[in-house]
């Protein structure tokens, strides 16, 4: 397997021709590719925001976070269970491959979730048989049969390990198992769970577009495997050719995983819930209400037409076609929708400096902060409290109107 080894978002010089599998590879990982200046021929090959590994033929391009792999899965982790997140954190702080780390994690977390067992529900059947089994469906029996007495249209409840979630972890287990992972012990790891599965069909998922999953107390040990299950499957895809599988991609953005971290930490240092914590909820900006905008966090107050405060994450800042204020002028925005004196704007350490812009004839502030991803876990959660308490200024503040 030839390997192409990239760091999210900094430049890399390539002087060899790129044949069709290098081109259709850097494609699909979101690559920049624009000729190198000079005398030289050649290629600057740029990742954005997109890190994980992508497989065609005999090619595997590996892209690299430009924070720790395990500072990465703590995020991912966190933001997908917030109270397993440290289950497997000692595992993963030795991996130096996103791949290779996400592939561990998942198979500690469904071992961990099937030790006892795969889980088994009712599901509803519906069938035609030669013998009776829980309801007899008359109106298909009628109008599919025509009155003859075999098969019998029935449906019924079966107990069976066949479920949803187990579907899901099975489907993560195959999309792993064609993924270019390196180390033998994780490939090993990954392959070993496959057994417990035999009983379960893959699930058919397109990328981005996996079911919700709700837990009880009966499956809450469940929760950390499907999720991360959910995760790989939402960022993954089979390319299929003949039967065969012609390529494979595990692609993950960094901007969301920044931005959901985000929500779901402070919205648990804040003691908030769901109805009041969002998540790009929807605000308008004109009076025709067609100028819709999502900001990513914003707090609601129980039956407010409008939030309390508005807040957006940034991973990465970037201008846009020659804006180099562009994310100053999105939270402007947002305040302006949400009728509030302020906003923040938090930004991943090193993109930005913590700033007050008070905007000029608009009178509003935009605060700009910052959370630094190179600490450990406990030192970013302290940060995130620290945010929380920004946050909980901003929401106190005066309103125009007040």
């Amino acid at each position: 397997m030839r390997l192409l080894e990239l760091t999210e978002y900094e430049p890399h010089r390539w002087s060899a021709p790129l044949d069709a599998s290098l081109w259709q590879a850097l494609d699909r990982a979101r690559v920049e590719v624009r000729a190198a200046a000079g005398a030289d021929s050649g290629y600057v090959l740029t990742p954005t925001s997109y890190v994980g590994a992508v497989n065609v033929g005999d090619l595997s391009v590996v892209i690299r976070p430009k924070i720790p792999i395990d500072r990465v899965m703590f995020l991912m982790t966190y933001a997908l269970a917030p109270r397993h997140w440290w289950q497997d954190w000692v595992e993963l702080a030795r991996h130096d491959d996103i791949l290779e780390a996400i592939a561990m994690s998942f198979a500690l977390r469904t071992r961990q979730a099937i030790r006892r067992g795969l889980l088994r529900d009712y599901r509803r059947e519906e069938d035609a048989l030669t013998t009776v089994r829980g309801r007899i469906r008359f109106g298909d029996q009628m109008g599919r049969r025509f009155g003859i007495p075999l098969p019998i249209e029935v449906a019924y409840d079966e107990y069976t390990e066949d479920i949803a979630k187990n579907r899901l972890l099975k489907t993560a287990i195959h999309r792993l198992g064609h993924a270019f992972i390196r180390s033998a012990a994780t490939k090993q790891q990954v392959r070993r769970l496959w057994p417990a599965f035999d009983m379960v069909n893959l699930g058919q998922y397109s990328r981005g577009a996996t079911p919700d999953v709700t837990y009880t107390r009966l499956d809450e040990h469940y929760r950390p495997a499907v999720e991360l299950a959910r995760l790989i499957i939402a960022n993954s895809t089979l390319e299929l050719s003949g039967g065969k599988v012609a390529g494979a991609a595990l692609l993950i953005d960094m901007n969301l995983v920044f931005e959901k971290f985000l929500y779901v930490a402070l919205g648990e240092a804040l003691g908030l819930s769901a109805t009041q914590w969002k998540h790009e909820a929807r605000l308008t900006l004109d009076a025709g209400r067609r100028i819709r905008m999502y900001p990513d966090l914003s707090w609601w107050p129980a039956g407010g037409a409008l939030p309390r405060f508005v807040g957006d994450a940034k991973y990465k800042r970037l201008s846009h076609q020659g804006f180099q204020h562009a994310d100053i002028y999105q939270m402007l925005a947002y305040c302006t929708a949400a009728n509030l004196p302020s906003g923040l704007l938090i930004y991943a350490q090193g993109e930005d400096e913590p700033v007050r812009h008070k905007i000029n004839h608009a009178g509003k502030t935009i605060e700009v902060a910052s959370l630094d991803l190179q600490g450990q876990p406990e030192h970013i959660l302290a940060e995130v409290r620290q945010l929380a308490e920004l946050v909980k200024a901003h929401a106190s503040a005066p309103l125009p109107n007040e």
